[in-house]
């Protein structure tokens, strides 16, 4: 028997590998939207022998999808009482992500900007206080520093008065401070989890897969969202080393249940516990004029969801758009985009700051644009304090907030939150925002980018070949 399988064994062991190829190469070719990415997959799988399947079943397989599938599956549906939205704003873009999203658009719905930390952390601090039923809190990074404890006494308070509270943070920005608040938080009783415990080095700034929404929902009927984490940066009261502009939002009405719906479908994937009852789902009443609606997406998402509508709403542009962004890295098809609306016309107006705290995706932003200034679109550098602001705003009738970045962690590889609002006062307001920003800030011209010299411009250009996974 020894000498049969002596004999016998490298032909089974190639046949075992050569199935394995076959397999991984057929999902990959089956699976992988992107045509790079298959490709590279395929390259790995069949010129890495061993090691390029066991990285492609590592990390080529996204079983986030699989799992946020299965734990959906089990969860039921939110019975919904929405107010019927009245016609309005571009018919084409609200047809586009009403397919994309599989949800309608919410009328009599109110979205307040709270244009700073200090403005946002005193309503959600107060909402919390006030809150008689459930309190749903989740965020990228939480900080352990003197706003992250105003937040840990709070929802402690909250918890001894009897009511329910979940609080989600994602495990890599709940390392953004050591010791982590995690800890705090369980030794004060607040009910906690980790997104997606990682074994990535502490503070890894590019980790993908990553829950970078920010939610907070009190008793169901109100809430908040937008970009701000929960951390010193954003408040100047605590005098910060490093401060950080930002806007959040407050949001009321029907729209909320897009909100909500999201933050209980985190909750069940990184717990298993399923909300339900009307602690956390109560029907929800008209609260203001605001068109709106919940754009969720993630790497959990085949439609491409928030892609698709950036995509529409540049598409839908006949004057101007406004874009206010952290991060501008945007993939080919969407910067295209950019430069055929601003070809045709179309005031394309991109605000970044100067300063940025993310060195390489400044450097892969500079080897990137010019061709979006050649064509007549305009980036603006804004001074410090470093402006962590996410608008899109397109002409006077739409607008987009939410926790997305115009890059590839926000658009694929990152868990993402934001709303569609189809509302002339708030676009105003927001589009004056955006005017003031500009104000501020200095154009960045293709003669300053040409003047680069050989060094920077490679640097740059290099940089701009890790865009995918910055």
């Amino acid at each position: 028997m020894a000498d049969v399988f002596a004999s016998y064994w490298p032909y089974v062991t190639s046949g075992v590998l050569l199935a394995a190829d076959l397999w991984a190469t057929a999902h990959a070719v089956l699976y992988k939207r992107d045509n790079r990415a298959a490709l590279g997959w395929v390259g790995l799988i069949w010129l890495v022998p061993v090691a390029g399947i066991a990285l492609y079943t590592l990390f080529g397989i996204k079983r986030i999808r699989r799992k946020a599938r299965r734990l959906r599956r089990n969860r039921h549906p939110e019975r919904l009482t929405l107010v019927a939205a009245e016609a309005g704003g571009s018919p084409g873009l609200r047809r586009l992500v009403g397919e994309v999203t599989g949800r309608p658009v919410s009328g009599h719905s109110r979205i307040q900007p709270l244009p700073s930390g200090e403005a946002a952390y005193a309503a959600m601090l107060a909402a919390i206080a006030g809150a008689e039923r459930s309190v749903g809190l989740s965020t990228y990074i939480f900080g352990n520093d003197a706003t992250g404890h105003a937040f840990v006494a709070a929802l402690a308070a909250t918890v001894n008065r009897g009511v329910a509270v979940r609080v989600l943070v994602d495990d890599i920005g709940s390392r953004y401070s050591f010791p982590s608040v995690v800890g705090r938080l369980r030794a004060a009783g607040v009910p906690v989890a980790r997104f997606m415990p990682s074994f990535l080095p502490w503070r890894f700034a590019y980790a993908q897969l990553r829950n970078h929404r920010k939610i907070l929902v009190i008793d169901g009927i109100a809430g908040f969202t937008g970009g701000m984490n929960i951390r010193d940066g954003h408040d100047a009261r605590t005098h910060p080393r490093f401060p950080i502009a930002d806007c959040h939002f407050r949001i009321d009405g029907p729209v909320l249940a897009d909100v909500r719906a999201v933050f209980a479908d985190d909750w069940q994937f990184a717990t298993g516990e399923q909300l339900d009852g009307a602690a956390w789902f109560p029907d929800l009443s008209p609260a203001g004029r605001a068109e709106a609606r919940g754009i969720a997406s993630g790497p959990d998402d085949d439609r491409d969801t928030l892609r698709l509508a950036l995509l529409g709403a540049i598409a839908s542009a006949r004057r101007s758009v406004r874009i206010v962004t952290p991060y501008f890295v945007p993939e080919g098809g969407l910067l295209s985009a950019l430069g055929v609306a601003a070809l045709r016309g179309v005031a394309v107006d991109v605000v970044v700051p100067e300063h940025n705290n993310l060195r390489l995706v400044h450097w892969a932003m500079l080897g990137q644009v010019g061709d979006l200034i050649g064509h007549g679109g305009r980036v603006w550098l804004t001074p410090l304090p470093f402006d962590h602001t996410k608008l899109l705003v397109v002409d006077d009738a739409w607008c987009l907030i939410g926790s997305a970045n115009w890059d590839a962690r926000s658009l694929r590889l990152n868990f993402e939150l934001n709303v569609e609002c189809y509302d002339a006062e708030l676009v105003g307001e927001l589009a004056a925002m955006a005017a003031a920003k500009i104000a501020r800030g200095r154009p960045l011209t293709t003669a300053e980018l040409n003047r680069r010299n050989l060094f920077f411009r490679l640097r740059d250009g290099v940089a701009r070949l890790a865009t995918p996974y910055l």
